[in-house]
This record gives C-alpha cells, sequence and structure tokens, in this order.
C-alpha cells in the first residue's frame, strides 16, 4: 500500500515559525485533514547541506558561496520527498513562506495525466523568460526516481548542476511535467480563487517587517540599475546579507491572515509564547509580533 499524501514544508531556523504556522494552515482549511500527513523537513535533518559551508556552487553565469545562514539555504530540499516517500504515491511539497486558504486536497485529487510533477509558470521579470516555479510542486513520488537529492546537490560544487535550472526544473523533460494555475502558488496575491498563498517577496514577509534582511542580493546586476548597483555594493562590502530592512507588506489583509492563524497556533499549542519571544530575539520575528496577535484577537 503506498504512503498516505503526505505535505513537505522545508525550513531552517530563520523560517520555522512560518513552517508551523504554514502546517496549522493545511489541516485548518482542509474538509479532510486526516486524508494526508504533514512534515516538516528542517536543514538540521539533513546534514549533507552544511557539510558544504563555504563551498562554491555554479550558479547561472556565477560561483556563488554556499551559505547556512541564507534564509533560503533549504531550497535543495524541494526534491527530498520523493526519495522520502519511498518513491511511493502523492507529495506536496511547498516553502515555508506558503499558507493553505483552500484545501490541499483539491491539490492531491488532481487528475496528473500521466505526469511526473505538477507546478505554476512564474512570469519572468525584467529581461528573464518565464520559468517553473518549484516553490510549490504536486509530485508523482513512482515517477521521479531519478531524483537524487544528495547525489545532485554535490553536483553544484562540481559544477556539473547549475542551481538555477535545477531550482526552475529545466532538468525535467518537458512531457513530464504538468502545470496548475495561479491559484496553487499565488505570489503575494490573495483573491476569493487563492487557495495557496505565497509571501514569496522577501523583503515583504509579514512575519520580518522592520528586522535586518537576511537574505543574500541574488547576483551582480546587469544594466543601469541604480538601487540594484548600491545592494550589489553594500553586499560586496558587508557581506551577502546586508540588504536593509524588511518592509511592510503592502497587503494589510495578508498581514492579518498570517497572525490569525499565529494566534491560533499559540491558542493550539502549536507554538508558545516563550517560542516566540525566542524567535524574537534571534531576529527571526518581528519584536511586535505578539501585540499584533493579541491585535487580531480583538
Amino acid at each position: 500500500m503506498p504512503p498516505k499524501n503526505t505535505v513537505f514544508i522545508q525550513t531552517n531556523a530563520q523560517q520555522i515559525i512560518g513552517a508551523k504556522v504554514a502546517a496549522h494552515s493545511l489541516k485548518r482549511n482542509s474538509a479532510s485533514p486526516d486524508a494526508f500527513d504533514v512534515r516538516i523537513m528542517h536543514v538540521d535533518d539533513f546534514p549533507f547541506l552544511a557539510a558544504r559551508e563555504g563551498q562554491k556552487f555554479l550558479r547561472g553565469l556565477e560561483h556563488r558561496v554556499w551559505r547556512m545562514d541564507d534564509l533560503q539555504c533549504f531550497t535543495p530540499l524541494r526534491f527530498c520527498p520523493p526519495e522520502l516517500m519511498g518513491y511511493q504515491g502523492r507529495a506536496v511539497v511547498i516553502d515555508p513562506d506558503i499558507f493553505a486558504v483552500g484545501d490541499i486536497c483539491e491539490l492531491f485529487d488532481r487528475d496528473m495525466q500521466g505526469r511526473a510533477l505538477m507546478c505554476r509558470i512564474r512570469p519572468g521579470y525584467k529581461d528573464l523568460p518565464d520559468y517553473r516555479a518549484s516553490s510549490v510542486m504536486l509530485l508523482d513520488c513512482a515517477k521521479l526516481a531519478h531524483w537524487r537529492v544528495e547525489e545532485q546537490f554535490a553536483e553544484l560544487f562540481e559544477f556539473r548542476r547549475d542551481y538555477l535550472k535545477w531550482i526552475k526544473l529545466e532538468y525535467e523533460p518537458d512531457e513530464t511535467v504538468g502545470i496548475f494555475g495561479p491559484e496553487w502558488n499565488d505570489f503575494d496575491r490573495m483573491t476569493p480563487e487563492t487557495r495557496l498563498l505565497h509571501n514569496t517577496r522577501r523583503r515583504t514577509q509579514p512575519w520580518k517587517t522592520g528586522l535586518p534582511a537576511d537574505f543574500s542580493i541574488r547576483q551582480k546586476p546587469t544594466g543601469f540599475h541604480p538601487a540594484q548597483w548600491l545592494a550589489y555594493a553594500r553586499q560586496s562590502l558587508f557581506g551577502p546579507t546586508a540588504g536593509g530592512r524588511y518592509k511592510p507588506h503592502p497587503d494589510p489583509r495578508q498581514e492579518r491572515f498570517f497572525f490569525t492563524l499565529l494566534r491560533e497556533c499559540l491558542d493550539g499549542g502549536i507554538v508558545t509564547e516563550q517560542e516566540i519571544r525566542e524567535e524574537m530575539r534571534r531576529n527571526h520575528v518581528r519584536h511586535d509580533a505578539l501585540e499584533l496577535v493579541q491585535k487580531v484577537a480583538a
């Protein structure tokens, strides 16, 4: 018998509160919460990631340095679920900044039409083309036996695998990839159709407003973009996570949605006030988080 459908949430220490809130939202907003499991994949449980600290890897046209203190050091774990499922059954994998508005069972029940995986298309920006967004994927694990994450992660450091191509699913044959609508990975947009809300703009994640930025600037700018060049210069002088501070989310509804979920997590013992205070001390959660929890409860 195949394993129960499972949602895998990838995370690190910086985003553990987001991951726990995401797990709660999945069960809370499903009509059949017992029909699936939720598993949090923490980078600390995958030591092959930390073993590469300080080493150079291939990312696009650059050789970048692997840092475990980067906000998104968990991204290779997107490719772990098939192996963790014994290459059986279905899995959904999501980032820790993705929260269920609708019922995840609707995605599990989708007709994949023989495809190995499904995702959405993310519109390109500036001079970059559209690409496959791997931040939410529906996986038929039996069809993904070629996903061997530790081996393929190592290939990044041998410069035989490009991180960007890997994350954008460019190594997957076109005929094996299906496309679902944007409502299953809605980028900072909350509409009546939204099923999974993704607070993907790192600088405006609602639980981090006002904190020092702890993510790397993506790449050296091309062309004349003064703000990008200023940020790149700051990174060069002060380190890869030198990026100013987190800004308020432009949609107050999304902030309220997150803190409503966080209040429910506190009420249900999923997280504790002591845990929130510790994450505030570590600058992983904004320092007025508990005040906002009280505000949404009023």
